[in-house]
C-alpha cells in the first residue's frame, strides 16, 4: 500500500515564513523577479536563482552548486532550520473561491516504480535527467509533488483536530491567498494518518510527473551506489502535498492554433462538418457545457461543436478525454499538427484565463483559429491512469499551487 510517511523539514522560522516562500520561479515577470530578489534579502528566490548575486548568467552546473550554497548559507544564517522531530504538515490555502486543504508528507520512489503512485501523463526523458542531476547536486526537494486520494474521514477529522490550534503559520500574500501551516507531531496522530494511507492502496499525481519522475531515477542510481542499501534512506522519498480529490481545482486547456494548414475558411468548416454539428454563434461568448461539446473562435465568430458519435468512435477512457478527441479529429489530421509537445503552430491557454483572452490573441493575429472545452474530472483521470494510458500535454490544469521553500525535504 502506498507509503506515506512523516519527515523533519527544513523551513523557515515563524516570523519569516511570508518573506521567504514564494511562487515557483516561472510564475514571475522579469520586473516582479527583479523587484524581489533586490529587496526581499529572505526570499527563497534567491536560493534558486543564485547568478542574481553576481549579476551574470551562469551555466547550470555551476547554478546547481551554487543553489546548493546559498541553500547552506540560509541554514547558517538560521532563516532556514530543521525540525527536531519527523512531522506531517498540514497546509491549507485559501481564497475567497476556493480552500485546499492536505497534508505535506514524504512519500516512497518505490511505489512510484510499483504504481502504487499513479500517473496520467507523459514526461520528457531530458527534462527528468535535467531534474535528476540538480536534485543530485542540492540534496532538497523544495516544491511539493501534488497526489490526490479518496477522500478519508479519519484523515479528515485529524486535519481539523489540528486546525484548531494556532498556526505555525499565517500569512496573506498579495494574490489574496491566505496561507498556514500546521505542524502534525503527535506519536498517535501520525501513526493513524499512516494507517490511513497504507489503508488507502494508490494515490495519483495531479501535478508534478517530472518532479516524481526525477525523484524515482535519482533514488536508482544512489541505490545501485550504495553498497548497504536499505531501503529507509532519505533519497527514497520525495516531498509531496496529499489532498482530497474532492478538494482539486481542475481547469481545462484551450488549444490556439496559428494557421489552418494552407485550407481557407470554407474549406475548414467543410472538413470539420463531416466530423461535427457546426452552429454559428456570431459574437455570443459561447462556452460548451458538455463532454465532447466544443467551442471554436475563428474569423471574429464563436461557433459551437458537437461530435457526431456516429462517426467518432470512443474505445476506451483515453478517446473519451476530450483533449486527446480533439487531437484525433481535428488537430492531427486536419490541421496537420502531430507532435502536440513540439509542434510551434499550437499553444496552450488555461482555463483560468476567461475567454476573452483567447479571442484577444485570435483577434490580434497571433493565432488564427482556437477551441475550447470542458475540464477533464478526477475520475476521468483516475481511469485513464488506471488503465495505464498517457493524457496528451497541456490536458488539465490543476490547483492548488503552493508556495516553495515554506517546507524543504532534505536527503
Amino acid at each position: 500500500m502506498a507509503k506515506v510517511v512523516p519527515f523533519k523539514a527544513v523551513r523557515p522560522t515563524r516570523g519569516l515564513a511570508n518573506l521567504v516562500a514564494s511562487r515557483s520561479y516561472e510564475a514571475y515577470s522579469a520586473a516582479e523577479l527583479g523587484a524581489q530578489l533586490d529587496f526581499n534579502p529572505y526570499t527563497f528566490l534567491h536560493i534558486i536563482n543564485p547568478g542574481y548575486k553576481f549579476q551574470q548568467e551562469i551555466d547550470k552546473a555551476t547554478r546547481f552548486k551554487l543553489v546548493k550554497n546559498r541553500f547552506y548559507e540560509f541554514k547558517e544564517e538560521e532563516i532556514l532550520i530543521e525540525d527536531k522531530k519527523p512531522c506531517y504538515y498540514i497546509y491549507k490555502k485559501t481564497n475567497n473561491k476556493h480552500s485546499f486543504c492536505g497534508i505535506i508528507a514524504a512519500t516512497s520512489t518505490d511505489d512510484y516504480k510499483n504504481e502504487l503512485i499513479r500517473i496520467h501523463e507523459d514526461t520528457i526523458a531530458s527534462r527528468e535527467r535535467l531534474f535528476k542531476d540538480y536534485l543530485k547536486v542540492v540534496g532538497f526537494n523544495s516544491e511539493p509533488v501534488l497526489l490526490t486520494y479518496p477522500d478519508n474521514v479519519v484523515i479528515k477529522d485529524i486535519i481539523e483536530k489540528h486546525m484548531k490550534e494556532r498556526p505555525e503559520y499565517e500569512f496573506t500574500t498579495h494574490d489574496k491567498h491566505t496561507h498556514r501551516v500546521w505542524l502534525v507531531n503527535d506519536t498517535k496522530d501520525i501513526k493513524s494518518i499512516q494507517q490511513e494511507f497504507d489503508s488507502i492502496g494508490s494515490v495519483y499525481i495531479a501535478d508534478g510527473h517530472h518532479r516524481t519522475a526525477s525523484s524515482f531515477l535519482l533514488a536508482e542510481e544512489l541505490k545501485a551506489k550504495n553498497k548497504n542499501h536499505t531501503g529507509n534512506e532519505p533519497y527514497n522519498y520525495f516531498m509531496s502535498y496529499l489532498i482530497p480529490e474532492s478538494d482539486l481545482q481542475v481547469y481545462e486547456f484551450n488549444r490556439l492554433i496559428k494557421d489552418l494548414n494552407g485550407l481557407t475558411k470554407e474549406q475548414f468548416l467543410i472538413k470539420l462538418d463531416t466530423i461535427f454539428r457546426i452552429q454559428n454563434r456570431g459574437l455570443q461568448l459561447y462556452k460548451p457545457s458538455k463532454k465532447h461539446h466544443f467551442n471554436m473562435y475563428l474569423d471574429g465568430e464563436f461557433y459551437s461543436l458537437y461530435l457526431r458519435k456516429t462517426i467518432f468512435d470512443i474505445k476506451d477512457s483515453l478517446t473519451d478525454l476530450d483533449a486527446q478527441l480533439l487531437y484525433q479529429t481535428v488537430l492531427k489530421p486536419i490541421l496537420g499538427i502531430k507532435d502536440l509537445r513540439k509542434d510551434r503552430r499550437i499553444a496552450y491557454s488555461h482555463g483560468k484565463n476567461d475567454i476573452i483572452h483567447v479571442k484577444q490573441r485570435v483577434d490580434d493575429g497571433e493565432f488564427k483559429v482556437a477551441f475550447g472545452m470542458i475540464p477533464a474530472t478526477i475520475e476521468q483521470i483516475k481511469r485513464i491512469a488506471d488503465d495505464g494510458l498517457k493524457m496528451p500535454p497541456k490536458s488539465t490544469y490543476i490547483e492548488p499551487k503552493l508556495r516553495s521553500g515554506l517546507t524543504i525535504y532534505e536527503f
